[in-house]
C-alpha cells in the first residue's frame, strides 16, 4: 500500500503529466517524465523508444517465475479543456480528458512499492504504451524487436469510468470492449453544370443508398455474439455552390463488432455494400484506427476479482463489455489478459468531456489492486500452468 508521501508523489506526478499532454505519436517528454521519477525505484532496466514513444521499467525477481505485465497509457486527446484546474493543460487543444494521466501515476506508484519491496521471484513489466487513442500503439509495441524478450505470461491494465462510485471495480472473463476498425470510403465521379446534372457522374445517389443500408446497424442493439454497430462519422460531397453538380464524395464509418473474427465479416459486408452502390463511380477504401477486441482471460480475471475481495471494493454495476474499445486487445492475443474498470466517481463528466478530470483518490486503490494481483501470481504455484 502507497505511504502518505508516496501518494503525495504519484498525485504531483498526475498533476505534471496533466499539465504537458501530448497526442498520439508525440509522446516524447511524457516518456522522459515518467522514466525519469521511476528511476530512483532502481528497476534492472529501463527501455525507451518501444514501439515508438514506448517506455518499459523492468524488475527482476530474485527466483524465477511468470513475467507479468500491467500497461498504462502515454497519450493525450486533441481536444480542448475547459476547466479552471490550477494544473489544467498549458496546451492549446491537447488534454489529459481520458484519464491516462491517472493510469500513469497509478502504474508509476506500483513502481514505487517494487523499489522499496524489490520482487521475489518472476519479472514484472510496467508498460508506458504510446498511441492507445489510434489503435496504433500495442500493435507497434509488440512489432518492435526491444519487446521480443519481454513477453508477459500475464499482463493487465485499467480504465477509469465516471458514472461508477469511486473505487468500484468491474471486471468478467470474456470480451471486454469492442473491435473496431474506421473505414474511410470515397466515391469519385465527375462534376458538371448544376442546369445538367446528367453530363457528370454524381455520387448523391450512392451515398443516399449507403446510408440507408448502415441504418441498420446504426442503432444499439444487444451484445450478444451477433452485435454489429456502425457509427457515420462524417460525410462530405461536393463543393458548397449552388451551380456545380457533385463528382466526388467522402464518408468516415467506424465499425465495431465483439471479436476480430466477427469485425472482420462485418467489415467485408460493409466494403461490398459501398462497392454495389457505387454504379459508375469509383470507390477508394481505407482502414484507419484498428482496435482488436479486449478478451478476458478466466484466471487473469481471477486475481482481478480476489484482490477487489481483499480489498473490500464494492462491485460495480456495469454491463460488459463496453462498446468502446481499447488498444489493450492487442495483448489478448499472446498473454492471458484482464482488462478491468473502476468507478471515477458519480455525476462527473464523462470521457473526453472538455471538464473532465481523473480523480487523485482514485491512484492508490488502482495501485493496491495491482499489488495485489502480483503478489497472488508470484506466490502460486501453479501460475505457470494456467496460461
Amino acid at each position: 500500500m502507497l505511504s502518505h508521501d508516496q501518494i503525495t508523489a504519484v498525485t504531483r506526478l498526475r498533476h505534471d503529466l496533466h499539465k504537458a499532454p501530448e497526442l498520439s505519436g508525440q509522446e516524447a517528454n511524457t516518456a522522459r517524465l515518467i522514466a525519469s521519477f521511476l528511476r530512483s525505484t532502481r528497476p534492472d532496466k529501463i527501455l525507451s523508444g518501444i514501439g515508438g514513444h514506448g517506455v518499459a521499467v523492468v524488475y527482476q525477481g530474485k527466483a524465477p517465475g511468470p513475467t507479468i505485465l500491467f500497461r498504462a497509457e502515454l497519450d493525450a486527446l486533441p481536444i480542448t479543456e475547459a476547466s479552471a484546474l490550477p494544473y489544467r493543460s498549458e496546451r492549446e487543444s491537447v488534454a489529459h480528458l481520458c484519464g491516462h494521466d491517472g493510469h500513469m501515476a497509478s502504474l508509476a506508484g506500483l513502481g514505487l512499492l517494487l523499489g522499496d519491496t524489490g520482487l521475489a521471484r518472476g519479472r514484472v513489466i510496467l508498460l508506458f504504451q504510446p498511441a492507445e487513442e489510434t489503435g496504433q500503439g500495442a500493435r507497434a509495441v509488440l512489432a518492435d524487436p526491444q519487446f521480443a524478450g519481454l513477453r508477459p505470461d500475464y499482463a493487465f491494465a485499467y480504465h477509469n469510468m465516471p458514472g461508477l462510485p469511486l473505487g468500484a471495480l468491474a471486471v468478467a472473463p470474456g470480451p471486454a470492449s469492442c473491435a473496431s476498425v474506421g473505414l474511410r470510403l470515397r466515391y469519385l465521379g465527375r462534376e458538371a453544370h448544376a442546369s445538367s446534372p446528367e453530363a457528370g457522374v454524381s455520387p448523391a445517389p450512392a451515398l443516399a443508398a449507403l446510408m440507408a443500408d448502415l441504418a441498420r446497424y446504426a442503432a444499439p442493439c444487444r451484445m450478444d455474439a451477433g452485435f454489429r454497430l456502425a457509427t457515420i462519422c462524417h460525410l462530405n460531397m461536393g463543393i458548397p455552390a449552388f451551380g456545380i453538380a457533385p463528382g466526388r464524395a467522402e464518408v468516415f464509418v467506424t465499425l465495431r463488432a465483439l471479436s476480430d473474427t466477427a469485425l472482420e465479416r462485418f467489415t467485408a459486408d460493409v466494403e461490398a455494400q459501398a462497392k454495389a452502390c457505387a454504379g459508375g463511380l469509383e470507390v477508394q477504401i481505407s482502414h484507419h484506427d484498428q482496435f482488436s477486441a479486449s478478451i478476458n482471460h478466466p484466471d487473469a480475471v481471477a486475481y482481478i476479482t480476489r484482490a477487489g475481495q481483499m480489498l473490500g471494493l464494492r462491485e460495480a454495476d456495469f454491463d460488459l463489455p463496453m462498446r468502446a474499445s481499447e488498444d489493450f486487445g492487442a495483448f489478448s492475443q499472446s498473454a492471458a489478459t484482464a482488462l478491468f474498470f473502476l468507478g471515477s466517481g458519480e455525476g462527473l463528466p464523462d470521457l473526453h468531456d472538455p471538464y473532465f478530470d481523473f480523480p487523485d483518490a482514485l491512484i492508490p486503490t488502482a495501485c493496491s489492486v495491482f499489488q495485489s494481483v502480483l503478489m497472488q501470481i508470484t506466490s502460486d504455484a501453479d501460475c505457470y500452468n494456467r496460461v
